[in-house]
């Protein structure tokens, strides 16, 4: 689908900024068909393009669009957030999980855990499963392996 804007309209640079609704459903992998993300029914989205936000696949399908135009396209996982890394689902100590939460929490399969790395850097992680003494836990981003389908409205570009 695809809304002609005006031919005035500002076009997408590789360093704009951009309000936007967005929608970004899984067409492939085990949630297939699931909506990740919606903003047509909230406020709309900031984007600062190069600055990582959107993979780089992702931000390249907005360049040249222009301001005022709703649009879709289709991404292969490759494109998006790349293909799953099994070598990024990780056993964890309980110890190192006790270093990077409250004391109190209380850990279930499908939380989303931060970690601190050894740069200083936060990363996070889907707990998998856990025991007494380990937690596996999957760092590969939530859209790693899934081909996407992505609905955008450009509501302002600058």
């Amino acid at each position: 689908m695809t809304s002609t804007p005006d031919s005035a309209s500002v076009r997408v640079q590789p360093d704009s900024y951009l309000t936007l609704h967005y929608r970004i459903e899984l067409v492939s992998g085990p949630a297939a068909g699931a909506v990740f993300a919606d903003t047509f029914s909230e406020r709309p989205a900031t984007l600062q393009m190069g600055t990582g936000q959107w993979a780089p696949g992702m931000e390249e399908a907005l360049l040249d669009h222009s301001e005022g135009e709703r649009f879709s396209f289709d991404l292969p996982a490759a494109q998006a957030y790349g293909d799953r890394n099994p070598e990024l689902v990780q056993r964890v100590t309980r110890a190192m999980m006790a270093q990077n939460a409250d004391p109190e929490s209380q850990f279930e399969a499908g939380d989303m855990v931060e970690f601190s790395a050894p740069n200083g850097g936060r990363y996070s992680g889907v707990l998998k499963e856990i025991n007494d003494d380990t937690a596996l836990f999957d760092f590969n981003h939530p859209l790693a392996g899934a081909d996407l389908h992505i609905e955008v409205s450009l509501l302002g570009v600058l």
